[in-house]
């Protein structure tokens, strides 16, 4: 156990340090687009080889992304929980609110941690997420149709799976990953709606004839066009990757906390029997949630690019790992692997 324990220590400073490593290529994002910016603004030109000008715009996107940083931080549940219209449960609502509640107590118990704050989407699809920058933070949001159809047994096992990412410390990365996909986005489109109403990716001073290096203005531009359908694509698959690789040992914590694999197991294949997704989801938090909430349950392609582009493992290997986990071996066929 104390071994265990040490290996649990060691994960959560290794997600510190990939939280940290996550940022800074996020700021490096900031200040790229703020750098290209200043360039369409004319604010820094090339001249002869040496950069001339101010970059006022590259200093006030880092600006952004610094403040979005420290926002995400403080604020960004509150964002995240806004942004899916959740609202806290309150048991005298429905009795079933009151079970989840103590579900949730009941696995905080058995992580040793403090009791997260219970909150509900509204929404008839199975889903789940825990957000917050520490455990001492925490919130577990569930739906309403993931309370409509789960049992108190498969219940421990979705909202063990989502105390596991509090205790390891996803939720801080994988909220500051979200918020930090809003201002990449926004600057990208900032952009190109400047690239539109004044006439493509060029200076100022190429449009009126006056650049002195048509050559450099077109690497410039190119390097700008690139930069600013990449940068949103490729903060998705920095979220998308770090959200695959921590959804398998959420679903090992689950089994840990609630010493029974066929809970997580069952809640899982319930959830591979329903194709619906989530209306209030984003792209900016999929990867959050216990299943991809924008496409439902039909996650099981295990094509490299199919892989690479999902914010989850497939369901199905989920399941057949848990399978294994309890001693059932991998099916033929898991649940939803049609």
């Amino acid at each position: 156990m104390a071994a265990q324990h040490s290996d649990f220590w060691i994960l959560e400073r290794k997600n510190r340090r990939q939280t940290a490593i996550l940022i800074a290529v996020f700021v490096v994002l900031f200040g790229a687009l703020g750098f290209g910016l200043d360039v369409l603004f004319d604010n820094v030109e090339f001249f002869n080889g040496t950069i001339v000008g101010f970059p006022i715009l590259t200093l006030f996107a880092l600006l952004i992304g610094g403040v979005q940083s420290v926002a995400s931080f403080y604020g960004g549940s509150s964002l995240v929980l806004a942004s899916v219209h959740a609202r806290a449960l309150k048991p005298d609502e429905e009795p079933k609110h009151q079970m989840v509640l103590d579900v949730i107590r009941e696995m905080a118990t058995a992580a040793a941690m403090p009791v997260p704050k219970g909150y509900i989407i509204n929404d008839p699809a199975p889903n789940a997420f825990a957000t917050g920058r520490d455990p001492a933070h925490a919130v577990i949001c569930v739906t309403q149709g993931l309370i409509d159809q789960m049992d108190r047994e498969e219940m421990q096992g979705v909202i063990g799976h989502e105390m596991a990412h509090v205790r390891d410390y996803d939720t801080r990365t994988m909220m500051m990953i979200a918020v930090l996909i809003g201002g990449i986005a926004m600057l990208a489109d900032f952009a190109w709606r400047w690239a539109w109403f004044s006439g493509g990716f060029r200076s100022r001073r190429e449009r009126q004839g006056q650049g002195n290096s048509g050559d450099t203005g077109a690497v410039i531009g190119l390097a700008i066009v690139i930069l600013t359908a990449v940068a949103p694509f490729f903060s998705q698959l920095l979220a998308m990757a770090v959200s695959r690789q921590r959804e398998y040992l959420a679903d090992a914590g689950s089994v840990e906390f609630t010493r029974n694999p066929n809970a997580l197991l069952r809640a899982l294949g319930r959830i591979a029997e329903t194709e619906s997704p989530l209306r209030d989801a984003s792209r900016g938090t999929a990867h959050m949630f216990i299943v991809n909430p924008l496409e439902g349950a039909n996650e099981d392609q295990e094509s490299f690019f199919a892989n690479l582009l999902s914010t989850h493992p497939p369901l199905a290997r989920r399941i057949a790992r848990l399978r294994a986990m309890s001693g059932q071996g991998a099916p033929a066929a898991a649940p939803g692997a049609a």
